[in-house]
């Protein structure tokens, strides 16, 4: 039996996993953590530092200032963490590299196995179509998400500059009435709106043709999907940093 501890427990997100972690016959929840408090059917706490319950994993969820906190609890403990929270700053993504030495730590910044596939599938045709075709990404969200651009588009952004040979600039939309759109740069437009869950869209323009890549994500499940599948991943492991990537590879 795999114990996890869900930080952000009380979330749209922590309450899809609270579902589908009960439909998992090798794991359960055995503490939350959420700064509201709120009633389960298993402990619960305000901050990680207060958490006396013994956990195999712990899968966050939370908010990104509430990162820190979970990284250096992890890593004090030695407990595997998967880190589902977006919009991180740098600082953050420096401690996960450091708390990897510490505990085995699992980031990405879509948990879709999907988005993780569509990742690999661009740097494979993007090398094909560098020298004659612009680049653009397109994501949406519902009009409650706070950062922008996604993660995700950032994610896809970086698979494109993994397979150029040239690195593009990333342009966060385009406003001005003397554009030139060169090829060297790689447009990242984001759109706010009611309960779109995600969608990205990476679009390949050339001389007289267009291929579009697309993924929509239509519900939460897909990401609360793939941190079960990060939590069983990692449980067996001691320290390191993993991806989904490495994920898809071992399959």
């Amino acid at each position: 039996m795999i114990d996890i501890l869900l930080s952000g427990a009380n979330g749209r997100m922590g309450q899809v996993l609270q579902t589908m972690i009960a439909e998992q016959p090798e794991m359960r929840v055995v503490a939350g953590v959420d700064r509201e408090a709120f009633e389960a059917d298993f402990p619960t706490y305000r901050s990680i530092e207060d958490c006396q319950t013994n956990a195999d994993v712990v899968i966050d969820f939370s908010h990104y200032s509430a990162v820190p906190a979970v990284l250096e609890y992890c890593g004090d403990k030695k407990i595997p963490v998967v880190v589902a929270t977006t919009g991180l700053t740098d600082e953050i993504h420096e401690q996960i590299q450091r708390t990897a030495e510490e505990t085995a730590v699992f980031f990405s910044a879509n948990m879709s196995l999907g988005i993780n596939l569509l990742a690999k599938a661009i740097r494979e045709i993007t090398p094909v179509l560098e020298e004659d075709f612009n680049i653009e990404i397109v994501e949406k969200h519902h009009n409650q998400k706070k950062d922008s651009p996604s993660g995700t588009a950032l994610l896809l952004a970086d698979a494109v500059n993994d397979a150029v040979e040239e690195k593009k600039t990333y342009i966060y939309g385009r406003h001005g009435n003397d554009l030139e759109n060169p090829l060297s740069e790689l447009g990242i437009h984001a759109v706010r709106g009611g309960t779109i869950p995600g969608e990205h869209t990476v679009i390949y323009a050339g001389p007289d043709e267009v291929i579009e890549l697309n993924h929509l994500a239509l519900s939460r499940n897909v990401f609360a999907s793939g941190a079960v599948k990060a939590a069983k991943y990692i449980s067996n492991k001691t320290t390191g940093l993993y991806d989904m990537e490495k994920l898809i590879d071992e399959k």
